[in-house]
């Protein structure tokens, strides 16, 4: 059994300035802190994040989030064990940001500095939070990425298949903004979906006619800009009521799309190693109840276990990034002074890269 070690994790990669701390071993672990500074209010404006907004924003929050986190766990830096830091994907700037403040951290103190994959902080949560095992079919679903991955092992990812243009969150939140809805869009799209009809407006379900687990979401997007204008040509301007069966409509076709590639995904995982018998779900997206439910659906029609981290571990965090750096500096796989920021960093270093980008940049 691996020693317990104390992990200090750091994460700025989009718009949410995170530091956090978790003991424990790669078979278990608590989280003893963990800090998240948004950045909604300085977004706003703008509809959606900007990129040098986020790096300043994390520039200025970074070192707080590291000191209140040590201070709610009633720490000091001599209790850590090693620094974890997001060094991609992400933002470039925000990314950054992160990756010279752990540096600095590890050049005063002599710590080790792990440098983790984002992504792959997502696809090991439900093992942090639920204490599963290898091997699992993970979904995640946020706003920058969007990809179905065989999970074999803590560095053994396959992904199967995911989105070739927007991400779904990405997609939220432009329709959010072309709905009059404030950011986050997701959250915003969600409630006002809640008194709509999701029948009452047809859209498409891109890519459900091909026989592979790739999505494709912008056309969405499009679909709901036209049945707006649509909606407002005929009654001049757009009802409450309209916006609502809008919002519902968008949810339920978003809904459909990863409910049957979903199935694909759990078929072609379950073809590569049979061993798979969980599907869990990550990234802020997987918040959004109605696809959550749709989720558990599929699971309890197939015999297949779902797991779904607490809301508050689906967004961005670092403890995720810290459970990652215990797995990492378990097996003494660590990083010197040379490691770089990474806008762009694939967990299957096999798989053709998607095509497509978004917002965000593109898919990884």
């Amino acid at each position: 059994m691996s020693a317990s070690r104390t992990i200090l994790g750091i994460e700025s990669s989009c718009d949410d300035t995170a530091a956090a701390l978790v003991r424990g071993s790669p078979t278990g672990a608590e989280i003893l802190s963990n800090v998240v500074y948004g950045q909604t209010d300085a977004h706003a404006a703008f509809g959606g994040v900007v990129p040098e907004i986020a790096a300043r924003a994390h520039a200025e929050k970074i070192d707080l989030a590291v000191k209140q986190c040590l201070s709610d766990a009633g720490l000091t830096i001599k209790d850590i064990d090693g620094i974890a830091i997001t060094a991609g994907p992400g933002l470039i700037g925000g990314v950054l940001s992160g990756v010279m403040c752990a540096k600095g951290i590890a050049a005063a103190t002599g710590l080790p500095l792990i440098g983790v994959n984002h992504l792959a902080g997502h696809a090991l949560t439900p093992q942090l939070t639920d204490h599963i095992e290898f091997p699992y079919l993970m979904l995640l679903v946020s706003g920058g990425h969007c990809q179905f991955l065989l999970v074999e092992g803590p560095d053994r990812y396959t992904r199967l298949g995911g989105t070739i243009d927007d991400a779904p969150g990405e997609a939220f939140d432009k329709t959010a903004r072309i709905l009059g809805l404030p950011q986050p869009g997701g959250p915003s799209v969600e409630a006002t979906a809640k008194t709509g009809d999701p029948k009452a407006i047809k859209l498409p379900r891109p890519l459900l006619n091909r026989d592979d687990c790739n999505m494709s979401f912008s056309g969405l997007k499009t679909a709901i800009l036209r049945a707006r204008d649509d909606l407002v040509a005929q009654h001049g301007g757009l009802r409450i009521g309209d916006r609502a069966d809008l919002c519902a409509s968008f949810q339920a076709a978003i809904t459909d799309v990863l409910a049957h590639k979903t199935r694909r995904a759990l078929a072609v995982a379950r073809a590569k190693n049979p061993a798979v018998h969980t599907v869990a779900v990550a990234g802020g997206v997987a918040a959004n109840s109605a696809i959550r439910a749709e989720l558990q659906a599929i699971c309890a029609e197939t015999g297949t276990d779902f797991v779904a981290p607490p809301l508050a571990l689906c967004t961005d965090n670092a403890a995720m990034i810290a459970f990652v750096g215990l797995h990492r500096l378990a097996s003494g796989d660590i990083d010197d002074m040379s490691l770089s920021a990474r806008p762009r960093w694939p967990l299957d270093q096999t798989s053709p890269t998607l095509l497509g980008s978004g917002k965000k940049g593109a898919k990884a």
